[in-house]
């Protein structure tokens, strides 16, 4: 299963959000073997930039515990709104 989740940040976090991300995700691929991204769309609106961080190849639990990592590293205090999760699974294997 791939995990995506997208967030808002406001401009003036952007700094700090990366910085409490870029840890969390180290983290994770190495506690739990996981290849972790973090993107963003191009575009910033009314002061605000879309981000999205990509968990792929999660196991069973990663979820909690991706939670928990979150709350760890502080990520909320530098979002906007709540994070939402979509789930997705290979449909076929890749050649």
């Amino acid at each position: 299963m791939d995990l995506y989740i997208y967030y808002r940040v406001k401009e003036a976090d952007v700094a700090s959000l990366l910085a409490a991300v870029a840890a969390m995700q180290a983290s994770l691929a190495q506690c739990h073997g996981v290849a972790c991204q973090l993107k963003r769309r191009p575009e910033t609106k009314e002061g605000l930039q879309t981000w999205m961080e990509v968990y792929a190849g999660t196991s069973e639990g990663f979820a909690a515990a991706l939670q928990q990592a979150v709350a760890d590293a502080g990520v909320d205090q530098y979002t906007t709104g709540l994070r939402h999760t979509e789930v997705f699974m290979d449909v076929t294997p890749c050649a």
